[in-house]
Order: structure tokens, then C-alpha cells, then sequence
């Protein structure tokens, strides 16, 4: 089977957008923007597939806590690009196991979310199905011509990442501690990624939800350059190998022009310097000078060995 990027290639060269669209970025970043005629804003639109067995294990997450993970999945990607929610479609396909009890806490989770979020519950779809599967849409806005996108970025501009890196897929490993919250209560960064739209206004960002590695690559690979990289800031009890290359983090990528002057935390998260893009052959990132492989996940190779994982 192809890898995500071959098969997303194919279909965003196959895709024809009629000049004068109002569709000026479809696929290839975390959203697709869509500009309507005489509006000051962008419409950012953004879809995620959530799945039992695939993104989660209905013994470890509850009910609540399932329908929260799965609006994080897309509100991240609006983060990702600076934007605001304006509200979300959620599709649900309950299978004979899932009774109206567990239903009913997976829609307050999604709610809860909603609520403080500003992603109102604008409708979906109810069907039965013998797994459990989740379908989230969420259109978000930016102003006109502002969206952060992965194509952005030039050689000897500074990489960032938000917070510390691993403690996701170290809590799928032990269900322990801080690290069990951090796997199964991850934060949409949007208030960052609207920080870094405004005030720091980065040149490209994406958010890390398939492994440092493999989300550097892509963001590379669209900004038609390479990266030169030390180890990033580690989630306490993770390995470098879990922090370089586990999914489902949520944190933000960036980066942004030589001498910008970027805090060291925002509202008390750490935001780190990991290295730079570099004048290198596209998606090639060197790791404290070594070649650094993309081994994050990818749903159709399953690189990463994973039973939960997320996009």
C-alpha cells in the first residue's frame, strides 16, 4: 500500500480548482481556506476521522473523554493555522455495544469542548455501523490572507515546537500519571496559534500530531527546503525516540524570520528553539548533523507500530 503522501499527492494533482475559485488553499496543509467574495475573512475548513481500535480503546478513554479527543483532532488543525472556530459538523456510527448512556457522556464531552472553544455543534449525522466511528468537521475563520500555512518557511529561519514532545505516546505505554492525562486530555493550542499569526507572525506552522519527525518532513517538503535540528524538549519520563517520533501531541511546529524575538513561554508554555531550515534538498532533516528518518505514523504503512494513533 502507498504511503498518506502518496495518495494526498495524487489527489491534490488530480484536483482541478477552476480559476477565480474562492478556494485558494485546498489539499496538502491542515486546512483547506476558502475566501468569500467580499468577506474580510478566510473560512478554514477541516475534517478528522476518529476510529475505535485505531484512535482509541474504549477501555482506556471514557466516554466523555472520547468525544473531547475527537473535536482536539480538528480544532488543532485550525490552531495550526491561527484561526478561530466558528463551529463543528460531528458524525457519529454507534455500534451494538455503545448504549445511549455512553452516547450521551461521548456528545457531553463533545459539547464541553464546543462550548469553551467557540466550535458550536452546528448538526452531523447518527448511524450504526460494527465499529465506532467518528467523523468531525470544523470550520474556523482567519483574517483575509493571514492563514499560517506549511509552505512558508526559508532556509535560516528558527523551528519551534510548543511544549515538551513524548508524553502522549508515553502515556499510551504506561496509563500512569501525568503522562496518562497528557495521552487522553490533550489541548488544542489556539490561543497560540492565533499568537503566533498576530504577534510573532510566523512564516509556516503545522500542528505535531503524527511525530516530530515525520510532521518536520512535511512541513519541509511544502516550503521546498530542509531542516537542521538538536533533540527537542522531552516530556518528563519519555525517551528521545518516543519525543522524536510518537503522534498525537497537538503541540504547534513553527517557524519564523531570522531575529524575531520569540518569548520563552506563552501563557507558561515552553516554547523552544530546536534548530533551523536549512538550503537542503526538500524534506531532508538532519538530527545534531545526522540524517534524521521520518519514522512518526502513517495510517497506511503503520511505521510506528501503533494500535492508537491519530492523524
Amino acid at each position: 500500500m502507498r504511503d498518506e503522501r502518496a495518495v494526498t499527492e495524487r489527489l491534490r494533482t488530480a484536483t482541478v480548482v477552476p480559476p477565480g475559485s474562492p478556494l485558494v488553499l485546498g489539499i496538502g496543509d491542515d486546512c483547506a481556506v476558502y475566501r468569500p467574495r467580499g468577506s474580510a475573512d478566510d473560512l478554514l475548513f477541516t475534517a478528522d476521522m476518529f476510529i475505535e481500535g485505531t484512535h482509541f480503546h474504549r477501555e482506556t478513554h471514557k466516554p466523555a473523554e472520547a468525544g473531547r479527543k475527537a473535536l482536539v483532532r480538528s480544532l488543532s488543525d485550525i490552531a495550526a493555522m491561527g484561526g478561530s472556530p466558528r463551529f463543528c459538523l460531528v458524525s457519529l456510527a454507534v455500534p451494538s455495544w455503545a448504549n445511549a448512556s455512553w452516547v450521551d457522556r461521548f456528545f457531553d464531552g463533545v459539547l464541553q469542548l464546543a462550548s469553551a472553544t467557540g466550535a458550536i455543534l452546528a448538526g452531523g449525522d447518527l448511524s450504526h455501523s460494527e465499529i465506532l466511528a467518528c467523523d468531525v468537521t470544523v470550520c474556523g475563520a482567519v483574517p483575509r490572507g493571514t492563514a499560517l500555512r506549511r509552505d512558508g518557511a526559508r532556509p535560516g529561519d528558527s523551528i519551534y515546537v510548543s511544549g515538551t514532545l513524548g508524553g502522549s505516546t508515553l502515556g499510551l505505554a504506561t496509563l500512569k500519571g501525568k503522562a496518562r492525562k497528557r495521552h487522553l486530555h490533550p489541548e488544542p493550542r489556539l490561543a497560540l496559534g492565533r499568537f503566533l499569526r498576530e504577534k510573532l507572525r510566523a512564516t509556516a506552522a503545522m500542528d505535531i500530531s503524527d511525530g516530530l519527525s515525520l510532521d518536520l518532513r512535511r512541513l519541509c517538503l511544502a516550503s521546498c527546503a530542509g531542516a537542521e535540528i538538536v533533540a527537542p524538549p522531552r516530556f518528563p519520563g519519555a525517551s528521545l525516540e518516543q519525543a522524536l517520533h510518537g503522534g498525537e501531541e497537538y503541540e504547534l511546529l513553527f517557524t519564523v524570520r531570522p531575529g524575531t524575538k520569540v518569548p520563552d513561554d506563552f501563557d507558561g508554555l515552553p516554547l523552544t528553539r530546536i534548530g533551523a531550515i536549512a538550503p537542503r534538498e526538500a524534506g531532508e532533516v538532519l538530527l545534531d548533523g545526522n540524517p534524521l528518518p521520518p519514522r512518526g505514523y502513517d495510517h497506511f504503512s503503520g511505521r510506528a507500530g501503533r494500535t492508537e494513533h491519530t492523524d
